[in-house]
């Protein structure tokens, strides 16, 4: 399915139609906007592991699609086949991408509400982990609007906000994190504007952040990664919000690559610097930055983008697909439950004590 660019501001990043799951394939905006439609677990795998969806909430919420279009691919199976099934199709998703965590998250809620329902039919069953699925995408936006407002209020009127990365609509089911945050104090009549980092190599930046907020006409100015620093020592840049993929027990931060040298430039100039970060997106069994997996991707995002090649043929290539932000350089995680200034172990702990 295809829609024009300007009908994009009112769709969903994910949606259940006509007994399926379709998501935006971020891999073309904005080049072209469309759906694709997915039938079973390893589909929806596929487009995680692709990146036609990505964002950590989104990856959550697209993986509890696929727990349920899976039972509902089995639900005429007998009881073992069924259960064999969805299993793998756990199996699947799970291995789909590391350092999200809520993909992990979703994937146990899922399971849970599976095992609460042992004793009904596999018909039940599947039904009733759809209707789980579409509460975790329902939550997400509602989590995101309790985030936003929050996060709206540390904001002041005129503020100029770098971010890194997308997480807006396109990274969760919608109004985004990072994004929402933006949004919320928009909405609440605060004149912000928007400084988008590119974020290479896959520029969700400058293909994604940027689109957005062209779309609901938020000023936004797009930079190259390495010129933050510069508008930094300008005082042109009044503080940063990004996003987070994981948040260890200790308050240190993973989030797409070259987060940690924005945090570290922020700190230089005396910047503040926000993590807009649900209570899933915090791992409590991960002590500390240095245990969160961090992903690495392929070697050609690197050396070109989609059909050009820059790169001299045969250079050897890092590619890891995310950093991690010393909890110290956080001036402040941005969650549902408030905000939590300089964040630690003992502050994340009273997060979760109620």
């Amino acid at each position: 399915m295809n829609q024009t660019l300007g009908e994009a501001a009112a769709v969903q990043t994910l949606r259940w139609l006509d007994g399926h799951l379709e998501m935006i394939d971020q891999r073309v905006l904005p080049a072209r906007f469309e759906y694709l439609r997915y039938h079973c677990a390893a589909e929806v795998a596929e487009g995680i592991r692709s990146m036609v969806v990505r964002g950590a909430p989104a990856i959550g919420c697209a993986a509890a699609y696929g727990v349920a279009l899976e039972a509902l691919r089995l639900r005429q199976a007998s009881r073992d086949r069924f259960d064999a099934g969805l299993e793998a199709g756990f199996q699947v998703l799970a291995a789909s991408r590391p350092t999200a965590v809520n993909l992990f998250w979703a994937l146990k809620r899922m399971r849970g509400a599976w095992e609460s329902l042992r004793d009904r039919t596999v018909g039940e069953i599947a039904n009733a982990l759809l209707l789980e699925a579409h509460e975790i995408a329902a939550q997400d936006v509602r989590i995101n609007r309790a985030m936003g407002a929050h996060g709206a209020a540390l904001l002041a009127d005129g503020a100029r906000v770098l971010t890194h990365c997308n997480a807006g609509a396109l990274a969760t089911a919608g109004h985004g994190t990072a994004l929402g945050v933006i949004r919320s104090a928009v909405e609440a009549g605060k004149r912000i504007s928007v400084i988008a980092d590119e974020t290479r190599p896959f520029l969700q930046g400058a293909r994604l952040t940027a689109w957005e907020m062209v779309q609901e006409n938020i000023p936004v100015t797009l930079i190259t990664d390495n010129m933050a620093g510069h508008l930094m020592s300008r005082g042109e840049i009044d503080a940063v919000v990004v996003g987070t993929d994981r948040v260890a027990a200790n308050g240190d931060v993973a989030n797409k690559i070259g987060t940690y040298m924005v945090a570290v430039l922020a700190q230089r100039h005396g910047i503040p610097f926000y993590v807009a970060c649900p209570l899933s997106t915090i791992d409590l069994t991960i002590p500390d930055g240095a245990a969160i997996p961090i992903e690495e991707r392929a070697a050609a995002e690197v050396t070109g983008f989609r059909d050009c090649q820059w790169a001299a043929s045969g250079v050897r290539v890092r590619n890891p697909a995310f950093d991690v932000t010393p909890a110290e350089l956080v001036t402040a995680l941005i969650t549902e439950a408030g905000v939590v200034p300089q964040p630690d172990s003992q502050n994340i702990a009273a997060l979760f004590a109620t």
